[in-house]
């Protein structure tokens, strides 16, 4: 694949994976409400599939491409190591300066009265989402089509219960349901900038893949340990949360392997 093709493909592949989170948005047509235990459930088996995602199809490429870059298994590993750390890191100083709202626990980030809640709940999401949109696109760093399809797969399977409980909880809170599904699906739209933006970043240089890969982990990798996994055993049900990651972990594991 030359460059341009990948771009496209990343592109279209993160755009193709946003469709999950529209599809688990457009559920709150149809359910009135999601039991705790429900809830921590589907966000636990979503963190497993990101989780594997971020392994399979991220941290292993990034060593494999750093290692043949730099003719050595300890620097290819250690490239990993730091692209993973920065991306955690940014991903906290968004969260430390950025307001915006979890979903249990409550506001975090920066104080702003002047923010109507329901942005803060548009910023939570898009903080969820974006990292994995541009995990999408770095994921065919290389024109590694199988790599790429098989992450946009697993995120788009993801999205969909993400969306379902965004979209509950929005309304739990006095929105519509034509509000809250709209406003789940929107969040859905900042993955294919995700996706440009991590596929161009990867068809431009070689030197940039190991990194680009390595950093879209660690951004991941941050949500699903300050996010997903406090907010889903906090409420009594860490073993249904537990296993259900666990569960997610598995299928995405699969899903790499077929489809790879």
């Amino acid at each position: 694949m030359d460059s341009s093709s990948i771009v496209l493909a990343g592109f279209i592949a993160s755009a193709c994976a946003s469709v999950g989170t529209a599809l688990g948005s457009l559920g709150v047509f149809f359910i009135q409400s999601l039991s705790r235990r429900l809830e921590d459930g589907l966000l636990s088996l979503a963190a497993g599939i990101m989780l594997a995602a971020t392994f399979f199809s991220l941290l292993l490429p990034s060593i494999e491409y750093g290692t043949a870059l730099y003719a050595s298994d300890i620097a290819g590993a250690l490239v990993a190591g730091a692209g993973v750390l920065v991306g955690a890191c940014l991903l906290f100083f968004i969260h430390q300066t950025v307001p915006h709202e979890h979903f249990v626990s409550g506001r975090d980030g920066a104080s702003d009265k002047q923010l109507a809640r329901i942005w803060l709940f548009v910023i939570a999401i898009t903080l969820h989402n974006f990292p994995e949109g541009l995990a999408v696109g770095v994921g065919f760093a290389g024109g590694e089509m199988a790599n790429g399809l098989s992450l946009a797969l697993g995120i788009g399977i993801q999205n969909v219960p993400e969306g379902l409980a965004v979209s509950v909880a929005l309304m739990s809170v006095g929105y519509s349901r034509t509000k809250s599904a709209a406003i789940g699906i929107a969040s859905g739209l900042v993955e294919p900038v995700g996706g440009l933006l991590g596929a161009v970043a990867v068809s431009g240089a070689e030197v940039f893949m190991p990194w680009a890969l390595a950093f879209s982990a660690g951004a991941m990798l941050f949500i699903i340990s300050d996010e997903i996994i406090p907010e889903t055993h906090q409420n009594g049900n860490q073993n249904i949360a537990t296993f259900s990651l666990i569960i997610g972990f598995v299928v995405m594991m699969l899903l790499d392997i077929v489809l790879g």
